[in-house]
């Protein structure tokens, strides 16, 4: 089984294992990869920055929480000098259910941003609820790690192509010694978010389906940041 005890949704509250997946299903079956309209400005981060409120709009609020958003900036920021291209970033969003598209690829000229699902650790969720209980940066803790990750290199491992991160706050710096990287996963692939009404989860990697893994790649690439947050 993999439904947990049951969770407040919203202002609804799911009772069994049947009505959450029923629930979840219902929610998920018109959400994909969405993609904002690029826009006119020298760059969305600038504008963002400058004025929150006003650029908000260029990026659905479906696809990346402002708050959320504001916080990346702010880490772009802070570690610049060890991040090699600002162009893009990626944002897991894990105040998201695993069932929902919550890993965002953001564009930060055009607001193009691509989003897919994305698997959190199991020490993150240990009743498999499908919702991120709590971080940490303990090694065997199999939990996620919230902050910022420089996107390294790519290596063959034991998922395939995968691609190693190093964490750049003391909530995530032992992320390199974990082995927690970005690669596919079969409980990662949107059918199982469908079936069961959450993916199914990782060790701590940022595990997504084999589809998306390549867009992944593609779009983020060694040398950018990807951070990690539930507030």
């Amino acid at each position: 089984m993999l439904m947990g005890p049951s969770h407040n949704i919203g202002m609804r509250t799911l009772t069994s294992a049947s009505s959450r997946r029923t629930f979840m299903r219902t929610v998920i079956s018109g959400v994909g990869v969405a993609a904002a309209s690029a826009v006119p400005v020298r760059s969305f981060a600038q504008a963002f920055t400058a004025s929150p409120d006003a650029a908000t709009p260029m990026l659905s609020s479906r696809i990346v929480r402002p708050t959320l958003l504001k916080a990346a900036l702010a880490a772009l920021d802070r570690h610049g000098d060890r991040i090699a291209f600002h162009d893009r970033i990626a944002i897991a969003d894990f105040a998201a259910p695993s069932a929902l598209p919550r890993f965002h690829l953001v564009d930060l000229t055009s607001a193009e941003t691509t989003t897919m699902r994305v698997a959190h650790g199991r020490g993150s969720d240990p009743e498999h609820t499908g919702w991120l209980q709590h971080f940490s940066n303990d090694p065997g803790s199999y939990a996620s790690s919230d902050g910022a990750f420089l996107a390294g290199d790519y290596y063959l491992g034991k998922h395939g192509r995968s691609q190693r991160l190093i964490g750049l706050d003391p909530t995530n710096d032992n992320a390199l010694n974990r082995a927690i990287v970005i690669h596919s996963a079969w409980y990662a692939e949107p059918e199982v978010a469908v079936t069961h009404g959450q993916l199914g989860r990782s060790e701590g990697c940022f595990a997504v389906g084999q589809a998306d893994l390549e867009r992944v790649f593609a779009l983020l690439g060694p040398g950018r940041m990807l951070f990690a947050a539930k507030a």
